[in-house]
């Protein structure tokens, strides 16, 4: 097969020819944004910071968002606290936790005019943790949660529900704040005041805490140590200056007089004065409920028991030495006697 013959040279310069210059590609031209899009990109950007700005605002509002406030800044006097006094081995356990764990659970607070956030709960919390700022192992900051309570009520409401669910209160404590919520106009009534501040309580339990309510008015500020009232004898003074309001002006006039070093010696004192007004009132023709009487228990000879019941009027005999010679002897005795 023939080759195929070249018709024109492979380089130009072969026939002493200038090549022909070659044209440089054309750049690429430059794309540009109209100022349009520019606009949308800001006004998205702005849209999207908005609405994050708008949802931490909601959230904080509504209790959703934890924020750390200076201690400072927390008005502890915003409630009448229903707790009275602080137990200093459960207070220095608290300082402990908060020491090694920090703070797991925030209080709740709610915003003041001046900045500032009136406390509703946590008040043994902001204790510690001013605490452990004194002695330089705090930040002298807590974290709260933001509460906007539509009404003292709620307010209150809000502070015994969370001290009956982390810490109980003794009965007079609980009194104590149904009368300081009424006496502060925050309720009309006692009853209501129960009726709100204990609504998850049982209705035995809120009619404990309203018999520990007329302990608190007629006494409360005449007793030193009224925390460490125990549930039956709180309820038994409750009956006695009930009954007869001479009584409690009485015994106001005894505490007033009464050595009370200890929470023991006013207790002990309290149990003596009842206890007589109980006697007293035994003794006017109110009759008691009488005391079952224990049954007696002899022992005639070794082997051999006798249990006698006054209530039932029965005896009992058993034991090794009951033998069928002594039953029948006893049962002839018996006989006999008839």
């Amino acid at each position: 097969m023939a080759k195929r013959k070249r018709l024109t040279p492979a380089n130009p310069m072969f026939l002493g020819q200038p090549a022909e210059p070659v044209a440089a590609a054309p750049a690429p031209a430059q794309i540009t944004r109209a100022p349009i899009a520019d606009v949308a990109a800001d006004s998205s950007a702005s849209a999207a910071l908005a609405e994050v700005a708008g949802e931490l605002s909601r959230a904080r509002e509504t209790g959703r968002m934890i924020a750390s406030l200076p201690l400072e800044r927390i008005d502890m006097g915003y409630l009448v606290r229903d707790r009275m006094v602080a137990d200093d081995e459960e207070m220095a356990a608290l300082v402990a936790s908060l020491r090694d764990r920090g703070q797991q659970t925030p209080i709740e607070v709610t915003p003041l005019a001046d900045g500032r956030y009136g406390l509703i709960s946590g008040w043994r919390r902001c204790q510690a943790l001013m605490r452990l700022s004194e002695e330089g192992d705090g930040d002298g900051t807590v974290l709260a949660l933001e509460r906007r309570p539509e009404t003292a009520s709620d307010a209150y409401r809000a502070m015994v529900e969370e001290n009956e669910i982390r810490a109980g209160l003794s009965y007079f404590e609980r009194a104590r704040i149904v009368e300081v919520a009424v006496s502060q106009g925050v309720f009309e009534t006692r009853k209501q005041a129960l009726q709100s501040l204990f609504a998850a309580a049982s209705r035995a339990k809120r009619s404990k805490i309203g018999s520990f309510v007329s302990l608190v008015s007629l006494l409360g500020e005449h007793l030193r140590f009224p925390q460490a009232i125990g549930e039956r004898l709180g309820l038994r003074l409750a009956k006695q200056i009930e009954s007869d309001p001479g009584r409690a002006a009485a015994l106001a006039e005894i505490c007033a007089a009464a050595p009370r070093d200890t929470a023991e010696d006013e207790l002990a004192w309290l149990t003596r004065w009842v206890s007589r007004a109980e006697a007293a009132e035994r003794s006017a023709g109110q009759p008691a409920r009488a005391a079952k009487p224990e049954p007696l228990t002899l022992r005639p000879r070794p082997g051999l028991q006798a249990r006698f019941h006054p209530d039932q009027n029965r005896l009992e005999l058993s034991g090794t030495a009951l033998t069928e010679d002594l039953r029948e002897a006893l049962l002839a005795w018996i006989a006999e006697r008839d």
